[in-house]
C-alpha cells in the first residue's frame, strides 16, 4: 500500500478533492490503481479512474482548466472524460447505477472492484471498500467476471480476461473462461485497435507463448488473426518435425529462451526495447512475427514428385500480415518492419549455407534488411532451433548460429561506424557518362555500392569506369 499512500499525498489529488468540494461532488478512487496498490505493483505512467456521483466531466474540465492540463471529453453520453496532469492519465467517470456499489458490479472484473472514498481516511487499508471480493481473489490470484453480464456490456473484456492473467499470473476462474470460449465471436465485432491493445500487453510479458497458446486453444485467437487457421495441419518437409502452425508456436518459445539467454546484453535490449508505434516496443513485434513469418506457406504449398515445396511463402506472407497489420491497427512504421521480418527471415539461412559469409553478401543483407537486420537474425535462431526433423542436422544448426551471432556482433560494429557514403550518385551517371535516366540506373549503383563494400572500388574515377562498363553490357542486352 506504500504506493497509495505516496499518492495520497500528492497536491494534484488535492485540488481535485478541493474542487469536488466545492461542486458537493461524491468522489471515489476506484480500478486498477487500487489493485496495483494492494500487491504492490507500480506502472510506468501512473493512471488513476474517479468514480464521481455526477457531472464528472464538468469536474474533469474544471482540474484541467486551473492546471492547464489536456483535456478530452471520452463518452458524453456516459459522462467520461479524460485529464492528461503531466505524466499522468486521469479518468473520470459519472456512476454506472444509482450509486457506488451498483457501479462497481459494472466493472469487469472482482479485481478491479476496489473503490477508496475521497478525502481518505488515516488508515488506507481499512478504509478501502471491497463489495464484490476484490481482496479475497487479489490473495487467490483469481480473475473472475463481476457479473453474469460483463461481456455483454464490453466483448473486449474476452481478451482482456487473458490479458491480465499474462500480465499477473493469475489463473483464471473456470465460469469465466468458460464463458469466454461461448462469446469468442462476439470479438469480431470489437475495434482492432482495442484488441491490438490487449494482444500487445501478452505479447510483452516474459510467457507468452503460454498465453498464445491458451488463446489458441480456446480458439479465440483466430477470432483476432483470422488468417492463422489455414495454417494448421499444413504439413511441412523432412527438415520439420511440426506442421506450420505448431512450428509457428514453437518458433515464439525459442524467441523467448534466446531472450532469456541474451538478458545481459544491453546493446541488444536497447535495440529490443526501441519504441516503434505509441508504447509498443520491437520486442512485441518480434514476437508476433514468430506466429506470421510462415503464414503464406499454406497459399505457396506445392507438392512435386514427393517433395514438399513453399516457393515464394516470404512474398505470400508479407502481403498477408499486411491485412493483420491493417485489422490491428498498427503504425506505418510497424506495418513496415513486420513486412520486413517476413520477406526477409530466409536470408540468414541462405547465407549460413555459404561455405564463407563475403563482404559483398554482409552488405546486401545489412542494406535489404534495415534497421531491422537484428530482428531477423534473431527470428531466423528462433526458427531454426523450432527445425528438428530427421534431416536437420546438429551441425547445419550450429552453423547457423554461429553465423547468425556473428552478424549480431557485425551489426553493431557498423551501427558506430561513419555512414556508408556512394562514390557516385544518379546526377554523375547522367552528368559525366551522359546517360539517360533508366532502371538500369539501380542496378548500376547497387553493383558499385557492392564492389565499394568488398574494397574493390576505392575512387570516384574507379566507380565511374566500373559503371561505364556495367552500362555498355547493359545496352547490349
Amino acid at each position: 500500500m506504500r504506493y497509495l499512500t505516496e499518492i495520497i499525498k500528492e497536491d494534484f489529488l488535492s485540488r481535485i478533492i478541493s474542487i469536488s468540494k466545492k461542486r458537493k461532488n461524491q468522489l471515489y478512487l476506484v480500478g486498477g490503481f487500487l489493485r496495483d496498490s494492494v500487491i504492490d505493483r507500480r506502472r510506468e505512467k501512473l493512471d488513476l479512474d474517479f468514480a464521481v456521483d455526477k457531472d464528472a466531466i464538468g469536474l474533469a474540465r474544471e482540474f484541467a482548466r486551473q492546471t492547464k492540463s489536456g483535456f478530452v471529453v471520452l463518452d458524453k453520453e456516459h459522462g467520461c472524460a479524460r485529464v492528461i496532469y503531466k505524466d499522468c492519465t486521469l479518468d473520470f467517470t459519472d456512476f454506472r447505477g444509482k450509486d457506488l456499489k451498483d457501479d462497481l458490479l459494472h466493472r469487469d472484473f472482482t479485481i478491479n472492484t476496489l473503490a477508496l472514498k475521497l478525502p481518505a481516511g488515516k488508515d488506507l487499508k481499512k478504509s478501502l471498500i471491497d463489495y464484490h471480493g476484490a481482496l479475497d481473489d487479489l490473495k487467490k490470484g483469481l480473475i473472475k467476471i463481476t457479473s453474469h453480464k460483463s461481456f455483454e456490456e464490453d466483448y473486449l473484456r474476452i481478451l482482456r480476461v487473458f490479458s491480465l492473467s499474462a500480465i499477473f499470473k493469475f489463473q483464471i476462474e473456470k465460469k469465466t473462461m468458460s464463458l469466454a470460449k461461448k462469446s469468442k465471436d462476439k470479438l469480431l465485432d470489437v475495434a482492432g485497435e482495442r484488441m491490438r491493445d490487449e494482444l500487445f500487453k501478452i505479447l510483452d510479458t516474459s510467457e507468452t507463448t503460454k498465453y498464445i497458446k491458451l488463446l489458441d486453444e480456446t480458439r479465440i485467437l483466430s477470432r483476432i488473426i483470422p488468417q492463422i487457421e489455414l495454417m494448421r495441419s499444413i504439413k511441412q518437409g523432412p527438415y520439420h518435425h511440426l506442421d506450420v502452425w505448431e512450428h509457428s508456436l514453437e518458433t515464439l518459445r525459442q524467441l523467448e529462451i534466446l531472450f532469456i539467454e541474451l538478458k545481459q546484453d544491453k546493446e541488444l535490449n536497447s535495440y529490443l526495447d526501441e519504441k516503434i508505434g505509441g508504447e509498443r516496443k520491437r520486442r512485441q513485434l518480434i514476437k508476433l512475427v514468430c506466429i506470421l513469418h510462415d503464414i503464406g506457406k499454406p497459399k505457396a504449398l506445392e507438392v512435386k514428385e514427393g517433395k514438399t515445396r513453399f516457393h515464394g511463402h516470404e512474398r505470400i506472407g508479407r502481403d498477408i500480415a499486411d491485412a493483420i497489420s491493417e485489422r490491428l491497427k498498427l503504425s506505418t512504421k510497424e506495418k513496415f518492419a513486420i513486412d520486413t521480418m517476413i520477406f526477409w527471415h530466409l536470408r540468414p539461412g541462405y547465407l549460413a549455407d555459404n561455405k564463407n559469409v563475403t563482404e559483398r553478401a554482409k552488405f546486401r543483407y545489412f542494406r535489404d534488411a534495415g534497421s531491422e537486420a537484428l530482428s531477423i537474425l534473431l527470428l531466423s535462431i528462433s526458427d531454426q532451433r523450432a527445425t528438428r526433423g530427421p534431416l536437420a542436422s546438429l551441425e547445419s544448426r550450429r552453423k547457423h548460429e554461429k553465423v547468425a551471432f556473428e552478424l549480431i556482433k557485425e551489426y553493431f560494429r557498423r551501427q558506430k561506424e561513419k555512414k556508408f557514403v556512394r562514390l557516385i550518385n544518379g546526377d554523375d551517371l547522367i552528368k559525366k557518362l551522359k546517360l539517360a535516366p533508366s532502371p538500369l540506373f539501380k542496378n548500376i549503383l547497387q553493383e558499385i555500392e557492392e564492389s565499394q563494400a568488398e574494397g574493390k572500388v576505392k575512387t570516384k574515377q574507379q566507380a565511374l569506369d566500373l559503371a561505364k562498363k556495367i552500362a555498355g553490357k547493359g545496352n547490349k542486352k
